[in-house]
């Protein structure tokens, strides 16, 4: 029979009046998680079902015209919004840590598909651009593969040398710069400025959040700036968009004629709008109106009711990014996460920007609004690493009685 000093009694803990306990801290942290990844699973639903409405609306009229059919860009838009969501659930339900060597691979295809689209054979040209490879009815672009392929490799080569950033620069440096740069250079060839504008600076902010030290990152921004100036100077159409977008009514009817159509239809929809369905400037007046213009259709037509409702679901999406990125298990995740959210965030700005007269014309898709099935799925499909980075920490919130914010140089 034991004695009464082998019996070991559990510690106990007062709690003070006012202090929470660890238990309370623990569930506050899971309603909080739970809240994160609804709001990043609403707004990201309700974008795409937007994005379907528009693309019916915006498209009618020149696929009637072009096609005989008003709802031809909206059945492929269906199409690809199930495909996406297909791809969002697996991505979902795959552990994010995977990511952390299959951006390999990955980035393979993505260099492999980024040559196959240079070459006369096998890419597409469309408006003076070889962006697409067709297969079959299908057509693939490979540059919106290769945002998630560099986020991805990205994060992976910053979170392996998250303790010698400073003590051993040249680990890190020499992959970035062949891997954003020869993805950058390979976009760049088909032309596409935009895009690779976005890859940039998702990769600078991913450097500015790992806390690269702020005098490289400020000589990085001023030589890409030039160099990014000395790309539009050089090309005759980059330094003409360029141009009118400083000046568009000074030419309203060659070179300005784009922004000024999309100013015209941001403008006619006042606060209402004139209605669903109802947009004049859609019948062959602003240029692909749904594509990359597609905001200005909608302004026209819900009016800036319907725009703030728009911004307010980015505003949402990136909210929720940012708390999932802070809350996430270890570094890669965190890194990850922040990336994408600055990739769809970044995307959505520059795009915004062009149509309301405040960019450069770039040629980049709203995410998750205008029609492209290349653009819909690999964006679903990042939510999806999203929302499975937010599952572990959700996870290992029930461990975890608190954690600290995450700041630059974690």
């Amino acid at each position: 029979m034991r004695s009464e000093a082998a019996v070991t009694l559990p510690r106990l803990r007062l709690v003070r009046p006012g202090e929470r306990s660890p238990a309370a801290i623990r569930a506050q942290a899971e309603r909080s998680m739970r809240r994160t990844l609804a709001m990043l699973a609403v707004s990201v639903a309700a974008l795409t079902m937007v994005g379907l409405v528009m693309v019916l609306s915006a498209s009618s009229v020149s696929a009637f015209a072009e096609y005989g059919s008003s709802f031809l860009f909206f059945k492929r838009q269906l199409l690809y919004s199930v495909m996406g969501s297909v791809a969002l659930l697996g991505a979902a339900r795959l552990r994010y840590q995977v990511w952390q060597r299959a951006w390999v691979p990955l980035l393979g295809l993505t260099f492999i598909l980024l040559i196959l689209v240079l070459h006369p054979s096998a890419g597409t040209v469309a408006g003076g651009a070889a962006r697409w490879i067709q297969v079959g009815p299908v057509s693939l672009q490979p540059s919106e593969l290769a945002k998630f392929a560099v986020v991805a490799a990205c994060a992976s080569i910053l979170a392996r040398n998250v303790k010698t950033l400073e003590s051993d620069p040249v680990r890190w440096i020499v992959p970035l710069v062949f891997i954003v740069g020869g993805v950058s250079l390979l976009i760049l060839l088909q032309p596409d400025l935009g895009t690779m504008m976005v890859i940039a600076l998702t990769a600078f902010v991913l450097l500015f959040v790992v806390g690269v030290r702020l005098r490289l990152l400020l000589s990085t921004a001023i030589v890409s700036g030039a160099l990014g100036l000395a790309l539009i100077m050089g090309e005759g159409y980059r330094r003409t968009r360029f141009l009118s977008f400083l000046h568009p009514w000074s030419d309203p009817h060659h070179t300005g004629y784009q922004i000024v159509q999309s100013l015209i239809a941001l403008g006619s929809g006042h606060l209402f709008g004139v209605g669903l369905g109802a947009s004049r400037q859609k019948w062959m007046y602003v240029p692909n109106a749904h594509t990359d213009f597609i905001f200005a259709i909608l302004g026209e037509e819900l009016g800036l009711i319907g725009e703030l409702v728009i911004l307010a679901l980015f505003g949402g999406l990136v909210y929720a990014g940012i708390r999932i990125a802070l809350r996430a298990p270890d570094a890669f995740g965190r890194l990850l996460a922040g990336g994408i959210t600055a990739w769809l965030g970044l995307q959505a700005l520059v795009n915004l920007g062009a149509v309301t007269g405040l960019l450069p014309i770039t040629g980049v898709p709203l995410p998750f609004v205008s029609f492209g099935g290349s653009s819909l799925i690999v964006s679903l499909a990042a939510v999806g690493v999203l929302l499975s980075i937010g599952r572990a920490a959700l996870a290992g919130s029930s461990s975890v009685t608190g954690r600290s914010g995450w700041h630059r140089g974690w």
